[in-house]
């Protein structure tokens, strides 16, 4: 019984770092859909109105010389 104890640990283990990652992935292709989704909404609420014309040039100092 402790072998077979010894060998489920040493396979539990060795696995603990795919799962990780497996889980990790499925959790960043989750949250980039929820930010892709998300972020349209908040520019369009964030976003100046740009102007349509623009006024008189800036005049610069008249040179003495």
């Amino acid at each position: 019984m402790s072998a077979g104890m010894l060998v489920g640990t040493a396979v539990v283990y060795s696995r603990i770092p795919s799962i990780t990652k497996h889980y990790m992935g499925e959790l960043q292709t989750e949250l980039t859909k929820v930010m892709t989704d998300m972020v349209p909404a908040k520019i369009d609420d964030v976003m100046p109105e740009l102007p349509t014309k623009t006024g008189l040039p800036v005049e610069l100092p008249k040179s003495p010389f």
